[in-house]
């Protein structure tokens, strides 16, 4: 009965020490989503209104720019799939990586495409080294502050990627990312969209009749506008994806650490009750013990 007493007690103070650990992550994040959050409605409106101005210019200059146009033959799909850097966050890297296999299914079983990764986040390199999987690059450190130099690094390979040949070696025919959509504190979606070539215009509604259209002059010459702004829409929609997902992880983290700060109060509660009894059975067998021993010695007299 002791030995039993023993372990319900460093039961207990095992799980209150890991309560205090996932109870201080859990405010660490609580705190941090909130700046993420900030980040997400900063940069947001800048990638959209960027979109909108990339997709007038490529619309009203009839220009042939090679990130606008569809190439003839698209062989080769480059796939930009990121997930946190460290765990402890519940499903959240595990159902994006699940989204990013539903895509890679879909573009080399279904199209006949031959898929690249680029993996941003340690959680993707493991995922993808531990099955011997190939990739074209990898990025790590940063899930949870995303900074802009690394969208610019990562826009300028892939990029580099997309513009060659069609057919030569490192070759790219079109990007997408997979990344996770911060909707609120408690949904957080996986989602896929196409970089290149340009394809959608986000918040944008069709004309009315009686609208008037813009007319666009460009300075020095559409061209030169595409090539300036393109490289721009680029790194402004990664870093956008990379803030979203950075919101994402901490939102999934808080809620994931406040689930297990909630489950070690109820063990804590469970080793309690259990260890009460312990101790009460013990005492009621040795009150039993002495009862027991005082009726045998007034019984030898």
């Amino acid at each position: 009965m002791g030995a039993q007493i023993r372990e319900y007690r460093q039961r207990i103070r095992t799980v209150s020490a890991t309560k205090k650990i996932t109870r201080a992550m859990e405010l660490m994040a609580a705190s941090r989503v909130v700046k993420a959050q900030q980040a997400v409605r900063e940069s947001t409106p800048y990638a959209r209104a960027l979109t909108r101005a990339v997709s007038a210019v490529a619309t009203y200059a009839s220009e042939d720019h090679p990130l606008i146009g569809e190439k003839s033959e698209v062989k080769r799909a480059g796939v930009v799939i990121m997930p946190s850097d460290r765990g402890l966050a519940g499903a959240y890297s595990s159902s994006l990586i699940k989204e990013s296999e539903r895509l890679i299914a879909r573009l080399s079983e279904e199209e006949g495409k031959e898929v690249v990764p680029y993996l941003l986040g340690r959680k993707a390199v493991g995922y993808y080294k531990f099955r011997g999987r190939s990739y074209a690059q990898e990025w790590t450190g940063f899930s949870e502050k995303p900074r802009f130099e690394i969208a610019r690094e990562v826009g300028e390979r892939i990029t580099a990627d997309f513009l060659k040949e069609t057919g030569t070696e490192g070759s790219i025919d079109e990007i997408h990312v997979v990344f996770t959509r911060f909707v609120s504190m408690v949904t957080q979606e996986p989602e896929v969209i196409r970089l290149l070539p340009l394809e959608v215009v986000e918040g944008t509604e069709p004309p009315e009749p009686e609208d008037l259209l813009p007319l666009y002059e460009f300075e020095p010459n559409p061209e030169e506008v595409l090539d300036s702004l393109l490289p721009r829409y680029v790194n402004a929609r990664l870093f956008n994806c990379m803030l979203q997902a950075a919101a994402s992880e901490l939102a999934a983290r808080q809620r994931a650490m406040k689930s297990a700060t909630d489950n070690a109060e109820e063990l804590i509660k469970k080793y309690t009750r259990l260890h009460n009894q312990a101790r009460q059975a013990e005492i009621t067998q040795e009150i039993s013990e002495i009862v027991g021993g005082a009726s045998a010695l007034a019984e030898s007299k």
